[in-house]
């Protein structure tokens, strides 16, 4: 979310137990809006990347459990790893989400689909506050299906313990030296960005020539990986299994908390921006509880 700045809520499960009192001492918000109790027993689901909300840890606010409060609306909040798993099960119809969010390709993909639900922002009090430069954006250019909701950077993560120099380069992927120590991401945006960059290649192109390129690029280094990965980077980045990963810019920040060892960079030849954006889906069932949701985010 990229999962990243935040901390994780694990499961619906860990959210109850949260919301059956282990102590969670709710804030004073200074709240820039107001908020009825008339969807008061409502239920919304929010699905979002792991790693991407505060939940009350470290003295943080518990965003959701702060919402219901004010609201009266309960959060059945849920995470995936991926735009790809998030994706399948949207499409899929097993649960009805009413928010997602999706990066901007993915948005841009489920845009053309018919998927996503208009949101007039004229509504959402605090849209305002939203840097401009992330509004009109090429998967959303009148702002009419989401609301950003964070930006970031892909770098690379290594363990400084086993690897004293490194080049800043994002060769390290395919350096031999590294064999059995090196992690990539296991989405096809962010593995293909690593091969793409090297090639200088657009990260956008729709020349087939383009990404056959890089997918053979991407072939040739497989061997020399421990494994795709997204949120299990985690654990083998901060327990020294793996040592080196390109991810997602605040998960490091999250990472090195727990490992000192770990450094980053962002690579010298370059990198991906994305934005992440919360979006309404079409079939949403509480569509007036989300706007309230999105405005209080």
């Amino acid at each position: 979310m990229k999962k990243r700045l935040g901390i994780l809520i694990i499961s619906v499960f860990i959210l109850c137990t949260f919301l059956s009192g282990c102590g969670y001492e709710y804030k004073e918000l200074d709240l820039r809006g107001e908020y009825s109790r008339e969807l008061e027993g409502t239920t919304l689901t929010v699905y979002n990347w792991g790693e991407y909300i505060s939940d009350g840890a470290d003295d943080t606010i518990d965003v959701n459990r702060e919402f219901e409060k004010i609201t009266g609306i309960k959060v059945n909040y849920l995470t995936f790893e991926s735009n790809e798993t998030m994706y399948s099960q949207v499409k899929n119809g097993g649960v009805n989400y009413d928010i997602v969010i999706p990066s901007d390709y993915m948005i841009e993909r489920m845009l053309k689909e018919d998927m996503l639900a208009e949101i007039d922002t004229s509504a959402l009090s605090n849209y305002d506050l939203i840097d401009q430069k992330y509004k009109n954006i090429f998967f959303d250019p009148e702002n009419k299906y989401s609301v950003p909701f964070n930006v970031g950077m892909v770098g690379v993560i290594y363990n400084s313990k086993h690897i004293q120099t490194i080049d800043n380069s994002l060769n390290v992927l395919w350096d031999e030296k590294y064999k059995d120590m090196v992690l990539n991401f296991n989405n096809p945006r962010d593995a293909f960005m690593t091969a793409q960059i090297l090639l200088d290649i657009d990260l956008n192109t729709e020349n087939k020539k383009d990404w056959e390129k890089a997918a053979e690029l991407l072939k040739k280094g497989k061997a020399n990986l421990q494994a795709y990965v997204m949120d299990e980077v985690y654990g083998k980045m901060e327990t020294g299994e793996a040592s080196i990963a390109p991810y997602y810019a605040g998960d490091y920040l999250t990472m090195v908390e727990t490992n000192p060892d770990l450094k980053f960079f962002y690579p010298k030849e370059g990198t991906n921006i994305f934005i992440d954006s919360a979006c309404i889906l079409k079939n949403a069932k509480n569509k007036q509880a989300a706007m309230m949701y999105l405005n209080f985010l």
